[in-house]
């Protein structure tokens, strides 16, 4: 018989219309679970499926011997990184399994090479398809990788495991996680990931309605202003643009106020608006330093961070 492993193990489902897939997907990670773990549970965060999704997690529920299988319903649809936070604050396990979908391109094998990773030493091990990301995904990630000061590769991953110490810790750096990705990046714990070859086609894999299309995009906009330098940069680089222009009007209405004797007034009249707006942007400039300070103070850098501690001495 084989040696269960003694840690509990939780696992972290996202559920939304998935009626199509969730039966066999569900069922191979109970069976992972039931064949490596003493003890584990399944927590399915059903974020308000318009399907059946739910009555066939209740299938499936029937199989389960020695695994508790929850489903955390939502009241309405809050988009992946809400519901997942939701199911994380339920998790119990020593260990924590994240599946963002339910679309299984990998063999169970791979979790469980996830999980050994971790035993090495590493708090976060992700899960990464070995397939050509897509341009937007692929956008995206270079622009934050740029404007952030992340030494972590971002990717497109199917799944990660998390040990408890970094669950502990994210829970102390925010009260809110509006993109997971980034706080387990500049959270300061070891993390690794392992490549594995996707076992499905493309145009078999996630089709997004418009709702999800929708939070994706916003989710991406948000995630860049929080926790990179692009929103910051930009209003920056748009201020000092209009401060310029204030400024070569100023001088463009002193150079035609003495060559060109324009009509009384006018001069008197932009030189005043061009002082004006050169003060304006100034005074923006201030204000967006300060929000880019608060942004730090709250989303990024709330308190220090570290790897680990060694004591060298008894």
């Amino acid at each position: 018989m084989k040696n269960k492993e003694k840690n509990f193990m939780s696992a972290v489902i996202y559920v939304y219309n998935a009626e199509n897939r969730i039966e066999y997907f569900l069922n191979m990670i109970l069976k992972m679970l039931e064949d490596n773990f003493e003890h584990s549970e399944i927590i399915c965060v059903n974020d308000c499926s318009e399907d059946n999704s739910v009555e066939k997690i209740k299938n499936v529920s029937g199989n389960a011997v020695n695994t508790s299988i929850a489903v955390l319903n939502m009241s309405y649809f809050h988009g992946l990184e809400m519901a997942m936070n939701a199911g994380l604050d339920l998790a119990i396990g020593d260990f924590v399994f994240e599946f963002d979908t339910t679309y299984a391109d990998f063999e169970k094998e791979e979790i469980m090479k996830t999980y050994y990773k971790a035993l090495e030493g590493y708090d976060i091990v992700c899960a990464s398809p070995d397939k050509k990301e897509k341009f937007s995904s692929r956008c995206f990630y270079q622009l934050f990788e740029k404007f952030s000061e992340l030494s972590y590769k971002m990717n497109t991953e199917s799944f990660r495991i998390l040990s408890r110490r970094v669950i502990n810790r994210i829970r102390s750096l925010n009260k809110t996680v509006p993109y997971r990705k980034a706080v387990y990046a500049s959270c300061g714990l070891k993390t690794s990931l392992i490549v594995y070859k996707s076992i499905a086609e493309t145009k078999d894999i996630e089709k997004t309605d418009k709702k999800e299309k929708k939070y994706k995009t916003h989710l991406a906009v948000d995630s860049l202003i929080l926790f990179t330098d692009v929103g910051y940069r930009f209003s920056i680089a748009m201020t000092e643009l209009m401060m310029f222009m204030s400024i070569f009007m100023i001088g463009y209405s002193i150079i035609t106020y003495l060559i060109a004797h324009p009509v009384a007034g006018w001069t008197t009249t932009i030189l005043f608006l061009s002082v004006v707006f050169f003060g304006l942007f100034g005074i923006l400039t201030v204000i967006i330093k300060y929000l880019q300070l608060l942004v730090e103070l709250v989303f990024r850098r709330k308190h220090y961070t570290f790897e680990s501690i060694q004591k060298l001495t008894k």
